[in-house]
Parts: structure tokens; sequence; C-alpha cells
């Protein structure tokens, strides 16, 4: 197994929703800081973090990231950091101008996508989104489904397969 290289360990990715993709229409994505404590770094660079129930919310004009379960770290002290406490994402103004405006409107929500290190920084990844409805789901799994099989035609052709 190779060793990581230094700048593989300052641009890493920790974890990441799918499941938000295929519920969600994403219509605008942003990176975000986080405010973080001392041994929620250490869980992080652990490789330990789960977004599946997270959720932002946008209150007097800061957004807060909530339901991220960033799992205790286990050579913590008594300092050691609650897993599912809310977190201050750090946005510039007219990103959280924007933000706000935009869940003002029927249907739009924001959530989180991925969380990731980036030179070093814990960062989120997070999305201005769409429920989508059941109908769009399924369209969106056939539509990826036909564009699977479209490859899969175009190599077997390229490798001299008749079809």
């Amino acid at each position: 197994m190779a060793k990581e290289t230094a700048k593989d360990q300052r641009n890493r990715l920790i974890a990441q929703n799918k499941k938000a993709r295929h519920d969600y229409l994403i219509e605008d994505t942003f990176e975000a800081g986080m405010v973080l404590q001392g041994t929620e770094v250490k869980s992080l660079r652990a490789g330990r973090a789960s977004l599946v129930d997270g959720f932002v919310d946008l209150d007097n004009g800061e957004v807060w990231l909530h339901g991220v379960h960033i799992p205790e770290y286990a050579q913590g002290t008594w300092t050691n950091h609650a897993a599912r406490r809310k977190r201050k994402l750090l946005l510039n103004r007219a990103e959280i101008t924007k933000l706000e405006r935009k869940v003002g409107d029927k249907g739009f929500t924001i959530v989180p996508l991925s969380l990731y290190f980036k030179d070093g920084r814990a960062k989120v990844e997070i999305a201005l989104a769409k429920g989508k409805k059941e109908y769009d789901k399924r369209h969106s799994l056939a539509e990826r489904q036909a564009n699977r099989e479209k490859e899969q035609a175009v190599q077997r052709r390229l490798k001299g397969h008749r079809d």
C-alpha cells in the first residue's frame, strides 16, 4: 500500500451524501468552512463522519449545520465534543444573502453534499436544492441506465464485438 503524500492528505474526501443527489434537484453549490472543536478535527482526520441526516438552517444571518454525525475522538478526554451538535458554517455575506432569498422561495432547501479537507482545512459543500417528485427520481434512474447501456455498447463496438 502506497503512503499518502502530503498533498493527498491535505485534499481528501471524508464523507459524501449520495442520497441527496438522488432526492433533490441541485440548483447551486457553495463551499463553506466550518467552526470545529479540536477533537472534531482529529475525528475527521481519521475519516469518520456521516452526512445522512444533515441539513442547513439559516438563523439571524448565520448559517448552521445540523444533524451531521462526527463521532467522538477515541483518545479524547473530558474535552471531547458532542457527536451531533450544531456547527456554524462560514460563508461570505453575499452568499448568505443569496441563500436567504432562495430559501424564502417555495420548495428550496439547503443540504450538505460532501465533507472534505482542502489545504488542511475542513470544508463542507452545501447545495441549494429543490425536492424531487417520485416520477422525477424514476426518470433520473432511467436516464442514467440508458447512458450506461449506451456507453457499454460503444465500448463493445470499439473492441470489435458485434451486437
